[in-house]
């Protein structure tokens, strides 16, 4: 299911630290360029191995380099290194970026938030962690080069007094259908005006693409986010949505990014009917489908095709996905 449905994508979530109450904040960051050879060296060499572990689905390795504290999490960190199996597969890692977060002054677990600057200050990135406990921690990009689906890991490392442990991993592929978030921003900016529907989502691939973490940002993501809040006449505050077919009318309450497939599909969240029979669900979902893209037609082009998810009574059904091609 969608991230914005469950905090989370269906293809890989983050393990994220402890959930904690909130309370003082006192953090600092050193971007990779700005940390001491020391520190680079052991963030790079931990990291590269962590990374390359995940290319190889060596759990044992990744488990043996877990935080302690992290041990009732382990079942999430194993599904997120089998899921990432696929899209870091027949890759070489290179290691991206470096950030060493220190919140060791802090008082009590906190959100916080990390502002990593440059040398000079001309670009920061915010990493944006919450109820951390106090301590040291570190955030490792790394990306498959050369794997088809362009998998991209975000790994965070905590100090657990004597070495760097693994305390999270998270994966998006860095690629759909052979074209990354830069071609995907580039094409949102071309269909702003004549598909504001596309554009919005294009945005959207354009994010997932980009960054392997969700809890990052950077002057060129907020300036992505920015071109996407001014189109005028698309998705944004038009939920519930209503689209019709012959005599029926469905309310749709959602339509997010879908990655599930690896491939740019949108999931479709509808208020059903109540059907239950598998054939009239499936029935009732073209009908959705239809009358959606009818509504909305060049997402046909745009995109690759459509999950459906039915709500009755509260509850949410995964029913269906099918590729633009077979939808009347």
């Amino acid at each position: 299911m969608p991230r914005e449905m469950r905090r989370c994508w269906t293809g890989l979530a983050l393990v994220v630290l402890l959930s904690l109450p909130a309370a003082g904040r006192a953090a600092t960051c050193t971007a990779q360029a700005e940390l001491s050879a020391q520190d680079r060296s052991a963030l790079a060499g931990l990291g590269g191995r962590l990374a390359e572990a995940v290319v190889q689905q060596d759990e044992a390795a990744l488990h043996a380099a877990l935080l302690p504290a992290e041990a009732a999490e382990w079942s999430g960190i194993q599904g997120a290194i089998e899921q990432a199996g696929p899209l870091v597969k027949g890759g070489q890692i290179q290691l991206r970026n470096l950030y060493l977060l220190d919140a060791s002054t802090m008082t009590a677990p906190a959100d916080t938030q990390f502002f990593c600057s440059n040398g000079n200050g001309t670009l920061t990135v915010t990493i944006t962690m919450h109820a951390l406990p106090p301590g040291r921690y570190a955030v490792v990009l790394a990306d498959a080069a050369g794997a088809p689906l362009a998998g991209q890991l975000g790994l965070i490392l905590a100090w657990d007094g004597a070495a760097w442990r693994l305390a999270g991993l998270s994966a998006h592929q860095g690629v759909f259908d052979g074209h990354d978030g830069v071609w995907y921003w580039a094409r949102a900016r071309g269909l702003a005006k004549v598909d504001p529907w596309s554009a919005s989502y294009s945005y959207d691939a354009a994010r997932y693409l980009l960054l392997p973490l969700d809890f990052i940002s950077s002057p060129n993501l907020d300036k992505l986010h920015q071109e996407q809040a001014a189109i005028q006449g698309g998705p944004q505050d038009v939920f519930p949505y209503s689209v019709t077919a012959g005599d029926r009318t469905w309310k749709i309450d959602a339509v997010v990014l879908d990655p599930s497939l690896h491939q740019a599909d949108l999931a479709v969240v509808y208020e059903s009917t109540g059907v239950t029979d598998p054939a009239a669900q499936r029935t009732e979902a073209i009908a959705v489908f239809t009358a959606f893209l009818k509504a909305q037609p060049g997402l046909r082009q745009n995109f690759h095709g459509l999950w459906a998810y039915a709500v009755k009574d509260g509850k949410r059904t995964p029913v269906m996905e099918l590729p633009m091609g077979q939808i009347p």
